[in-house]
């Protein structure tokens, strides 16, 4: 099983991914360090704020457990309608992260030593441009 990590620290978000079972059973709101995840966040703290599960339903911090649930929102969570009154059930999963969940959301608490930026090197690359440049074929003489 493969969880995948979105790190974010200040409007950038890091992307990781690791099969360690070390998240199985943590709730949403619990603080974990970063030593745990990876050998070089070695002094970041990192807390859990939200997750989905393989078929895209998000964690819940209002329930309880890990099993599926529909439950009664007013607003949020894909509610297009945000008028006064309007509720509608929602299929949202537990916060407890299990074998199920799929993405995990994690936010910087405390810095470590070594930035980010140097411990993801490859995610901090400029984009390349795509050029629309047409190739034509070799006239045969």
């Amino acid at each position: 099983m493969v969880f995948k990590l979105n790190i974010s620290d200040k409007g950038k978000a890091w992307k990781l991914e690791t099969e360690s079972e070390f998240f199985v059973g943590k709730n949403l709101g619990d603080k974990i360090q970063g030593k745990e995840i990876k050998p070089e966040l070695e002094g970041y703290e990192l807390e859990i704020t939200g997750g989905s599960d393989s078929a895209g339903f998000p964690l819940y911090n209002e329930l309880p457990g890990l099993n599926l649930r529909k439950v009664m929102l007013k607003k949020g969570w894909g509610m297009k309608d945000n008028t006064e009154g309007v509720r509608r059930k929602k299929t949202v999963r537990g916060k407890t992260i299990s074998t199920a969940t799929s993405l995990i959301n994690l936010k910087v608490i405390k810095q470590g030593s070594k930035p980010l930026i140097e411990i993801f090197p490859e995610q901090n690359k400029p984009k390349e441009k795509k050029t629309n440049a047409v190739v034509q074929p070799a006239l045969a003489a």
